[in-house]
């Protein structure tokens, strides 16, 4: 399984696409394993980065009831 970030050439991975890591956060709004998702390590950092920031701004949940 191929990363999904390197398979589309994206450098970065921005916060404010939260449709994008809604895709990479389990319904319990857990992120979720690269072995489930394929992703690389360096992309995973990226993507964990993000969504850390997505919910501080407010963007994503930090859990769901």
């Amino acid at each position: 399984m191929q990363c999904f970030f390197c398979s589309q050439n994206k450098k970065n991975i921005d916060y404010k696409e939260v449709d994008l890591l809604r895709r990479f956060v389990s319904g319990q709004a857990k992120i979720i394993d690269p072995r489930h998702t394929g992703t690389c390590a360096k992309h995973q950092r990226m993507l964990a980065q993000a969504v850390k920031r997505a919910r501080f701004m407010g963007l994503l949940a930090f859990v769901k009831r």
